[in-house]
């Protein structure tokens, strides 16, 4: 069992000229009695021998070349370079092939990329993928001769254990700054955002100024994307973040993206075939967007960081009309929602901390003094208000964060948080106490050790194993599957920072970073699910999903969430690994309404579309002997039952079917004296059970 963070490094052999020396062809390199099969430093002492004709993308064939034989004992991921002391009066021109000397097929090259040794950037630095047992060819040529190309050099083979993931990277040029991976044209595939820039000429006297548009390259069943700019004419660039939500139900996301300068909010019509300028606000210096139902009234509204002020936030109304409000008001959210008065907000992320089935929000601070960079933890009351509890959680850090990842990283029913560290700050691992209360367990985790720092952290299963992983800032922290909540950092070979989503609709989830990086996958299986709200907003943003399957004692759990990490918007379908179980016990869904959906025995491997209020719900038997008293009551409402209700939860709805309270049973007393006169139902739901009795508040 893995106890701490295990770096791989490059398995490099003492530094030595090993005996091995160059051949003169391809053939003279078959037939040599040694071949390189380990990392080591070569010698190169003249160049007399063949040139190498397949000189991939570059022009022209040298006079000469010098050639080795390479068969790695195990896959690895192979880097050839020159680029080493010594080296800095060569110019050197390297060439990599697999196949045989009569059919060599070019799989890497280099020329004139050195920045290490050789000031000028003449050296040269490849790397492939290397698969245990095959023969591959290393050629060198004197392309360069006046510029001292037929000197003798060294070169140095470095081997790194390849992951168990793995990415396989494609050109793919949106024009922009690339923003989200998210289905855009309502067919459940993931698209690709970008913010383009447009430079408009008005009529003298006035100046050019630049406006943004809209490119998405939207995914093909067939596979590939087609690539379309939209005018939208939007006055502020997506300098920070994107976040796309359906704002008005009409089945096709918005957009909310900003700079320094400003907020735009931009509205999709005509079935998402045109988008314009729904609000612009000038004078936010924005940093993360979201979209969310803070008031859970059905309907999405907008949430911006403010970097230099108290956050802001847009309240939709049912006619999806948006209202523009910044920190407390009594009619937007009493308490506000990060009030700081210099701001220093920078990344939030909407979860379910407290398993109470509504949606709290974590807000990650950064900069400046202690308090204004002290992060933040709000509880949602379930009453469309919300308290501070950071420092009763635990998660009042002021360690400079821009972002947390939030997900169930033991496995046992419950998201913990690694809270990222920017600019050489250590990371820390909170496990989630399931009280409330959060533990720091960064140490057994092995996390301190994991020192690359950045803006990014986000949550993925990247190898389908049903334990979900941490994206963070380029590198992969892959998940033990253990109660230590241990992980294994990848930092070679892995995508840049970017967005998530599945691009070409395997069921491994890719990133984007100006090249697709698909993911090779593996043999492991898994589900996607696709929420549609009815009394819910349409995404069902703010849904609680869980999956049981046999090899999991506790069903995974994912929150559906629009906007994590700092800048990037992830895909809007909820992925769950499920390692090599054939089949799935269950799917259960817990709506913001409150509704319940199950999903018994479905098929693995697929993309499942699950609408709000479709399916079985919870089985609708708690007990005989529920009493409710006093009942008309004023005030408190008192629970009389022989059953045990630690870990219910209880949901409050007017007859109109909207949930109006919501929490955790902590006792068998209710405070409803903040209700309106009226009639109302009372639910409980504890153990997969659930039952509902009608009260009436006077």
């Amino acid at each position: 069992m893995k106890n701490k963070l295990l770096f791989l490094a490059c398995n490099l052999t003492t530094l030595m000229l090993f005996a091995q020396t160059s051949s003169n062809s391809c053939a003279d390199a078959t037939n040599a009695p040694q071949h390189i099969d380990a990392a080591g430093t070569f010698s190169i002492t003249s160049f007399d021998g063949t040139a190498p004709t397949n000189i991939c993308s570059f022009t022209g064939v040298a006079t000469n070349g010098e050639w080795f034989m390479y068969t790695p004992s195990s896959d690895y991921l192979v880097s050839v370079s020159s680029d080493i002391a010594g080296n800095d009066a060569s110019d050197t021109r390297l060439f990599i092939y697999d196949g045989t000397c009569g059919a060599l097929s070019c799989i890497a090259s280099s020329d004139d990329v050195g920045v290490g040794s050789n000031v000028s950037g003449r050296l040269s630095t490849a790397s492939f993928t290397a698969i245990a047992g095959q023969t591959y060819y290393i050629a060198w040529d004197n392309y360069w001769l006046a510029f001292g190309g037929d000197l003798g050099f060294n070169f140095e083979l470095t081997e790194t254990v390849l992951a168990p993931v793995g990415f396989s990277s494609v050109a793919l040029n949106t024009g922009g700054t690339f923003r989200a991976v998210v289905d855009m044209n309502n067919d459940f595939l993931d698209d690709i955002v970008s913010i383009v820039t447009r430079s408009v000429t008005p009529p003298a006297p006035d100046t050019p100024y630049n406006v943004f548009d809209v490119n998405i390259q939207q995914q093909q069943v067939s596979g590939g994307f087609v690539s379309t700019d939209y005018m939208a004419s939007a006055p502020y660039a997506a300098s920070w973040s994107l976040a796309a939500g359906d704002i008005n139900n009409d089945g096709y996301n918005d957009l909310v993206f900003g700079s320094g300068s400003g907020v735009n909010i931009i509205r999709a019509e005509n079935n998402g075939t045109s988008y314009v300028v729904d609000t612009a606000t000038s004078g936010i210096f924005t940093q993360r967007t979201n979209f969310v139902d803070i008031n859970n009234d059905g309907h999405l509204d907008v949430f911006v960081c403010h970097d230099v002020a108290p956050n802001i936030y847009y309240i939709n109304d049912s006619n999806n009309n948006l209202t523009f409000y910044q920190g407390a008001d009594s009619n937007g959210v009493p308490e506000g929602l990060g009030v700081y008065p210099s701001g220093g907000n920078y990344g939030t992320i909407w979860i379910d901390y407290d398993n109470d089935r509504d949606i709290d929000m974590f807000n990650a601070k950064c900069g400046g003094s202690t308090s204004r960079r002290t992060n933040q933890l709000f509880r949602n009351n379930g009453n469309s208000s919300f308290t501070e509890v950071s420092v009763a959680s635990g998660l009042a850090d002021p360690i400079q964060t821009w972002s947390a990842a939030w997900g169930d990283f033991d496995n046992d029913g419950d998201l913990d948080c690694f809270v990222g560290g920017y600019n050489g700050t250590s990371h820390k691992m909170m496990r989630n106490n399931n009280d409330g209360t959060f533990t720091d367990v960064t140490a057994s985790t092995g996390i301190s050790a994991f020192t690359y720092t950045g803006i990014d952290n986000v949550t993925a299963d990247f190898n389908n194993d049903g334990y979900i992983d941490i994206f963070s800032n380029g590198n992969i922290l892959l998940n033990d599957g253990n109660a230590n909540m241990s992980f294994t950092a990848y930092t070679t070979g892995m995508p840049p920072h970017g967005p998530i989503g599945d691009l070409n609709n395997d069921g491994f989830l890719d990133v984007y970073s100006s090249r697709i990086y698909y993911n090779d996958g593996n043999a492991n299986n898994w589900i996607k699910i696709n929420t549609v709200g009815v009394q819910s907003n349409k995404n069902g943003i703010g849904a609680r999903i869980e999956v049981s399957s046999p090899s999991f004692t506790t069903p995974q759990i994912r929150d559906v969430r629009s906007g994590e990490g700092f800048r990037f918007m992830s895909s809007l379908t909820s992925h769950f690994g499920l390692g090599s179980d054939t089949t799935i016990n269950s799917i259960t869904i817990y709506w913001p309404s409150g509704a319940v959906d199950i999903v018994n025995n479905p098929s693995i491997n697929q993309s499942i579309t699950i609408v709000e209020g479709s399916t079985l719900s919870l089985q609708s038997t708690l007990t005989e002997d529920l009493i409710l008293y006093p009942n008309p009551t004023n005030g408190l409402l008192n629970i009389n039952t022989t059953y045990n209700l630690e870990n219910a939860i209880y949901t409050v709805f007017d007859l109109s079917g909207k949930r109006v309270l919501n929490s955790k049973l902590s006792s068998k007393t209710i405070d409803v004296s903040m209700l309106s006169t009226g009639n109302y139902f009372l639910r409980i739901m504890v153990d997969g059970l659930i039952t509902t009795q009608k009260f009436i508040k006077e």
